[in-house]
């Protein structure tokens, strides 16, 4: 068997960080409150990462790449097909691929509705001022609604769709995505994951913080 570097450092930090971020923004807005500060600070966080992810898309280690994901419609086809001979993913499988693909969109589209809601007590995204009451209204009822329970239902899925395949399957996917090495039979490329690597996420990380930090305080300028 050899070991191939699946995923690099980077991706592996994003993966456990954004999972951290998702269990805290659950914990905070239920707790209300003084909570809902860092409810905000972890929901930029999670802005922050959403970012980052879609630059490393583009640069990060070969696994981790957008053309990487297999979720072309033959694809998919043929490995909900019972009767088909599935090919071996060292990567994210065709399912696995739409999971990703719905789970960032959704969370992009929670954060983004969380900075125009607003809970008409005491709390309020930073850019409520620029739009108008019914798309304020709006935005919260999907952030507080219909976006956190839809979220929660991938989210479980996702951990189903783990555990279903380390029982039945044999493959602990966890124990890929805590060291990033996966075993295979046959030679395959290796993700890219050193010190150069690690700067150029360092690099895209900042970026992503910087844009989202301009973003939010866009409220606080005068129009």
């Amino acid at each position: 068997m050899i070991q191939i570097r699946v995923w690099d450092w980077p991706t592996l930090l994003f993966h456990w960080t954004l999972a951290g971020l998702i269990i805290a923004l659950v914990i905070t807005g239920n707790v209300g409150g003084n909570a809902m500060v860092w409810h905000f600070r972890c929901g930029y966080g999670v802005l922050s990462l959403l970012i980052f992810r879609v630059m490393w898309g583009f640069c990060g280690g070969y696994w981790s790449r957008w053309q990487q994901l297999t979720c072309t419609p033959g694809l998919v086809r043929q490995y909900l097909t019972p009767s088909a001979q599935h090919t071996s993913f060292l990567g994210h499988n065709p399912l696995g691929s739409l999971s990703i693909i719905a789970i960032l969109g959704l969370l992009a589209l929670q954060a983004s509705t969380g900075l125009f809601s607003d809970d008409e007590i005491a709390n309020s995204g930073p850019l409520v001022r620029f739009v108008s009451e019914s798309t304020v209204s709006l935005a919260t009822r999907w952030h507080k609604g219909y976006g956190k329970t839809i979220i929660l239902m991938l989210v479980a899925i996702h951990l189903l769709a783990i555990l279903w395949y380390l029982i039945k399957k044999k493959e602990n996917l966890t124990r890929a995505m805590l060291t990033g090495n996966k075993s295979v039979e046959t030679p395959a490329p290796s993700s890219k994951d050193g010190p150069t690597h690690w700067l150029l996420a360092l690099v895209c990380i900042l970026i992503s913080a910087g844009l989202v930090f301009a973003l939010i305080n866009l409220g606080a300028s005068p129009i």
